[in-house]
């Protein structure tokens, strides 16, 4: 998702660099661009800057957080060099809870949070696949609708992005939280493609249960959702990209830690909060951490 955003603002001729610590996707990016294929077939090439120390980069007006869950606090611990008195830091990440890591890290006031139904997957270093053009959703924490924020705006604006500014960024980010939590943890211990959940009874009725843990969850805590409304969100998604992997998918086949913490963990925290049980997100946590335990033997 990185590879993404900075290569089509790259293409729009943003100063833009990507950092990351892998070293081979930097060299290959650094040496031969970016390669971004379409879902129509058609691939390019956009050249970049590759950087694997932020030092060598310096202050920038934005940085844009796209690491995995688990890596976000040493991130952007290491991005401190990129820091400028005016910096913002926004975060796309999947999940909630990114933000506030982020913000008790650089300064709360730094921080515009949002998420993206953009979707790429990497195919190898310096390579991606743009699978889904969606909207992006971006806002302040405290719901201002700030010039910053229309900056941004017109920044992916100017590479392509569809966005749309927020005011209750909270209640938007809990509303693709809600389709994460029911899709993405059964597909990943199932190895099922999309479409597949809706197909069998079992896991029809298991995404059932997990949404409504989810709902009644967001509800004690002011965030109102409609859980009809945002199931036949889930099912026409399932059926409109049926045959697609989704992310934690990916992650199980390739053996590599998931993001369970900040989706189904994120209910199960928020449940005890609010004092409400979550035992279908709760199981979805333990199983998907005994499947990781797994990669290490």
């Amino acid at each position: 998702m990185g590879g993404l955003f900075g290569g089509y603002l790259a293409k729009a001729k943003k100063e833009v660099f990507l950092i990351d610590v892998k070293r081979d996707a930097i060299e290959t990016m650094a040496a031969k661009g970016l390669r971004i294929d379409d879902k129509t077939g058609g691939s390019q090439v956009v050249p970049v800057h590759a950087q694997t120390d932020p030092a060598k980069v310096g202050p920038v007006d934005l940085v844009i957080v796209f690491v995995k869950c688990m890596h976000t606090e040493a991130a952007i611990r290491s991005a401190k060099p990129l820091l400028g008195p005016e910096t913002v830091v926004m975060t796309l990440q999947n999940g909630w809870g990114n933000a506030a890591r982020l913000g008790e890290i650089v300064g709360k006031e730094r921080i515009v949070t949002g998420l993206t139904y953009q979707s790429s997957t990497l195919l190898g270093p310096g390579h991606i696949h743009h699978t889904v053009e969606g909207l992006t959703i971006i806002g302040e924490l405290n719901g201002d609708i700030t010039r910053r924020l229309e900056r941004i705006k017109e920044l992916l604006n100017s590479a392509g992005f569809e966005v749309t500014l927020s005011g209750n960024i909270t209640k938007d980010i809990w509303e693709k939280l809600l389709m994460t939590v029911c899709e993405l943890p059964p597909a990943a211990l199932l190895r099922f493609e999309v479409g597949k959940l809706i197909e069998h009874e079992g896991t029809f009725q298991l995404m059932r249960g997990l949404l409504h843990e989810a709902v009644i969850v967001a509800k004690a805590q002011g965030i109102d959702l409609d859980e009809k409304k945002h199931w036949q969100i889930i099912v026409d998604t399932e059926k409109k990209y049926a045959g697609s992997k989704a992310s934690m998918v990916q992650d199980i086949e390739n053996r590599r830690r998931t993001e369970i913490d900040v989706i189904s963990g994120a209910i199960v925290e928020a449940g005890k909060r609010v004092n409400i049980p979550t035992p279908y997100n709760q199981v979805m946590v333990w199983l998907v951490k005994s499947l990781e335990e797994t990669f290490d033997s």
